[in-house]
């Protein structure tokens, strides 16, 4: 039995650019530490190269809790995870409506984001 936890975001509303550079920063990590990272960055304490990038890291926090939760449901232990896989990928662009004051609609950003604990 492998010891793996998984959780994903299919249409996560994040820039793709964004969550890359998050999560090459807490890969291969501990989860309390890529937890107290982010939590960091959004509550501006720590900065990447002087942003806090605050949508996509709320969106991987989020993950990261399933993904812990997911891990409690396989009965490991929460205090031996560490994040084994990072995985994100392009999904579809749309164009968010008109408004009566802008002529063309915006481009929305979309991603899949996924995420593997492990426990070591």
């Amino acid at each position: 039995m492998k010891k793996i936890a998984e959780a994903k975001k299919p249409l996560a509303r994040v820039s793709l650019k964004d969550s890359k550079i998050i999560f090459d920063k807490i890969r291969n990590k501990p989860t309390k530490k890529a937890k107290q990272f982010l939590n960091d960055l959004l509550n501006e304490k720590k900065s990447i190269n002087g942003k806090y990038y605050t949508k996509a890291t709320k969106e991987i926090l989020d993950l990261i809790e399933d993904a812990e939760k997911n891990a409690e449901a396989k009965n490991l232990d929460t205090d031996k995870l560490f994040i084994k896989e990072a995985t994100l990928g392009k999904a579809f662009r749309f164009i968010l409506p008109k408004s009566r004051y802008s002529h063309r609609g915006k481009e929305a950003k979309m991603c899949r984001l996924s995420i593997k604990l492990e426990e070591r």
